[in-house]
């Protein structure tokens, strides 16, 4: 075992084209781009701001299209729920399809078919968020107590009845909290789509390193560590409440 997991490890250093020495040599050009963007230019602030509301609204509006449209399709989907009988297989493949193609290709697909601006980021962060939060929000229905589902099901209760009332009272807390880790990820990920005209400040920070603006873009880079960071504080003391 330990021959073959070097091997591939091996292989995919080959493959990979794995060389520090060319890290060693590139440090040189990486610690002048760094003195480049020193001191950060304050500048950009006031445009900034429009750009980090619209990436966080981005955000926050595919995160709750993608829990509504996921909560539904979780049920069809968990295996141990009678309604996802004959449903599981097909809603499984069709949210890992989802979520097996980047966000990034999703905002190349959606700008093509929309045109440039947040609401291609919107489409294509809900469309990834569904393939993740389905699988999860499905195997969260699968671990839960099946004893409330087992006496709902014997008394005659329809499948309906059954997740309202057995499923969804005891999984909100862990949807909420799904949820919330996804929307982190979907800020970080929205600065990202930015970068192919999907809207939010990933798109100043592109036009700034393409115009050699240095010290702007790395102003712009604080800003969103900050953006991050605030969020990141923000969901989990959210999550804390859910639980």
């Amino acid at each position: 075992m330990t021959v073959a997991v070097l091997a591939v490890l091996g292989q995919a250093v080959v493959i990979a084209h794995v060389d520090p020495g060319q890290l060693a040599t590139g440090l040189g050009g990486l610690w002048r781009l760094v003195l480049d963007g020193l001191p950060p230019d304050p500048s950009v602030l006031p445009n900034a701001a429009g750009a980090v509301l619209q990436t966080v609204d981005i955000a926050l509006v595919a995160t709750v299209a993608a829990t509504l449209i996921s909560v539904p399709l979780a049920a069809a989907g968990a295996s141990t729920l009678a309604v996802g009988r004959y449903l599981a297989g097909p809603v499984r493949a069709a949210a890992a399809f989802l979520r097996s193609i980047p966000d990034l290709v999703w905002a190349l697909v959606f700008v093509a078919a929309v045109g440039l601006g947040p609401f291609a980021g919107v489409l294509a962060l809900t469309v990834h968020s569904v393939g993740m939060l389905v699988r999860l929000f499905a195997e969260a229905i699968e671990e839960m107590d099946a004893g409330p589902v087992d006496v709902l099901v014997t008394s005659g209760a329809t499948r309906m009845q059954v997740f309202s009332h057995a499923v969804l009272p005891e999984l909100l807390p862990t949807f909420g909290s799904l949820a919330l880790y996804r929307l982190e990820q979907n800020v970080r990920a929205s600065l990202v789509l930015g970068f192919v005209g999907a809207g939010g400040i990933g798109f100043q920070v592109l036009s700034a390193m393409e115009e050699f603006q240095y010290q702007q873009a790395s102003m712009l880079l604080l800003v969103l560590f900050v953006l991050v960071i605030l969020v990141e504080m923000l969901s989990g003391k959210l999550r804390a409440l859910t639980r």
